[in-house]
């Protein structure tokens, strides 16, 4: 059961245009330190807007007044996963796969989804904020870990941070003749049709072909490396293009074993989650696979999706390639509200680890500190997202300025201080959803937990909800939540007859 608990009647007053709550003007006695005590912030939150300083720019809280990014509701979305299914070959020739296979990327050539959900991955990037590298539920926060990378997409987390030089035009002709095999002629006029330092997708999958047919296996390697990780990984929003620098990552196909492949897609995707969260941004890059499938794991109730294999009978295989595209019928302001209704029981908290005989947890993954792929850092935050580590959720730090980091890689290299700081705090969780005391208060007065107000123009204060422990068993809590939802769908009663048997059953469920 979903109670309620509401705080102080706040005072109601005008917001302005830009949607900003103004501090009041003093009352005749009252003290400026009163004044500055007083709550300010947006309608539905934050309030206290300490902790996301972009809300301004945010699409949340366009959101709330019924602004819509354009006439299309949700982002356009670069997803390859159809290319590369007729770009990846059933199998590569040997002197090929041996490069593959050690280079630490042999799992991206299968996981990608054939299409994206588009309206399902926009509900969630509409809850992502940069300054916590999170995704903002009605519950508290969840994130993409590095955990979830090495799951679903089995790449490496350990390993190095790249840190490229700057390349001209003039050097992406030279690195195209060095190390991809064209002739200097060819080079120039495609980095001339590119308009800038990048390589077309559909290029390297052509110079792949043709040195595969000749035998020329190193350049082969690079160009099919450089296509699979353009399609996937670093998927740009041009769609069609890759940055030419990555070329550098594969000048030694021998060495580039030892780079932390599952942070750069981390690093990348939190990037491109960070702009497609603001208003203006009406695209988004990265791998959606990865977001997408995160969503199928840990949401089982939410969006539509195909299923090719139980957990049970994996065999090893990335965690990705359980789920295939299925269209869904929700639109993104459909999803909305349905996402503003979740419950902790909701989620399922730790979905893998029915995976750890293929994947072991590293502790690495709960290294607080910031994550560097390229000039591209962000804040990696495991401390505001305990739960899906099986920890009690306690009010986390504030978030960290990585652009004042200047030691990235000596954090990273000796991670477990901080790894012994995030779960020092806490303890192992009794439930799967628990939180300290506190904590939801905290929540909901600095973050905007809630898309949809439920009049609209109606300024109030979002109340902060107490939920039930519910079952502790996934399939129960599954079955909790289907209930619950229809119950919801029907606006039944418990005290009506004709419903007294799903009641019954509601309350079963939530037993276990």
């Amino acid at each position: 059961m979903l109670k309620i608990q509401v705080g102080a009647r706040p005072v109601v007053r005008r917001r302005g245009a830009d949607g900003w709550i103004p501090v009041r003007t003093l009352d005749r006695g009252a003290s400026s330190s009163a004044a500055a005590a007083e709550p300010t912030g947006y309608p539905g939150g934050p309030y206290d807007t300490s902790l996301l300083v972009k809300y301004e720019h945010h699409v949340a809280r366009h959101i709330w007044f019924g602004e819509e990014r354009g006439p299309k509701k949700e982002l356009k979305v670069a997803g390859h996963g159809l290319k590369l299914t007729s770009r990846v070959p059933l199998a590569l020739p040997p002197q090929m796969e041996s490069w593959v296979s050690r280079s630490g990327l042999t799992s991206l050539q299968r996981t990608s989804l054939n299409k994206i959900d588009t309206n399902l991955v926009s509900a969630f990037v509409e809850r992502w904020h940069l300054e916590t590298s999170s995704f903002h539920m009605p519950f508290g926060e969840m994130s993409i870990t590095l955990d979830d990378v090495a799951c679903l997409l089995h790449l490496p987390i350990r390993g190095i941070f790249w840190s490229p030089q700057d390349v001209t035009e003039e050097l992406v002709v030279e690195l195209a003749v060095d190390y991809l095999g064209v002739s200097q002629g060819q080079a120039q006029s495609h980095v001339r049709s590119c308009r800038g330092s990048y390589y077309k997708l559909e290029w390297l999958y052509d110079i792949f072909v043709h040195h595969r047919a000749a035998s020329s296996w190193a350049y082969a390697t690079r160009a099919y490396l450089l296509m699979l990780v353009g399609s996937t990984i670093f998927a740009d929003k041009t769609f069609t293009l890759v940055e030419a620098r990555y070329l550098l990552l594969f000048r030694d196909l021998d060495g580039c074993s030892g780079y932390s492949w599952g942070a750069a897609a981390l690093v990348t995707l939190y990037r491109y989650l960070g702009d497609a969260s603001m208003y203006s941004c009406k695209q988004l890059g990265g791998y959606p696979t990865l977001l997408q499938c995160w969503i199928h794991e840990y949401f089982p109730t939410v969006g539509k999706r195909g299923e090719n294999w139980n957990p049970a009978g994996n065999g090893g295989l990335p965690r990705a390639m359980r789920w295939s595209y299925r269209q869904g019928v929700l639109k993104v302001d459909d999803l909305r509200p349905i996402l503003d209704e979740l419950t902790p029981t909701d989620v399922i908290w730790r979905p893998f680890e029915d995976h750890r005989a293929w994947r072991v947890f590293d502790e690495i993954c709960l290294y607080r500190g910031c994550l560097k792929w390229g000039e591209t850092v962000v804040p990696y935050l495991p401390d505001r997202c305990l739960r899906q580590f099986g920890y009690r959720q306690y009010v986390p730090s504030p978030p960290l300025d990585c652009m004042m980091a200047t030691d990235i890689d000596v954090d990273w290299i000796s991670y477990h201080q901080s790894v012994v700081d995030v779960i020092g705090s806490s303890s192992v969780a009794t439930t799967p959803s628990e939180v300290v005391d506190g904590y939801l208060e905290w929540y909901y007065r600095v973050s905007h937990p809630r898309l949809v107000p439920p009049h609209r123009d109606a300024p109030r204060e979002v109340p902060v909800p107490v939920y039930d422990a519910g079952p502790s068993d996934p399939d129960w809590a599954r079955v909790s939540t289907l209930i619950r939802r229809y119950l919801r769908q029907v606006n039944a009663e418990e005290e009506d007859p004709q419903f007294s048997d799903l009641f019954e059953a509601l309350h079963i469920s939530r037993s276990h």
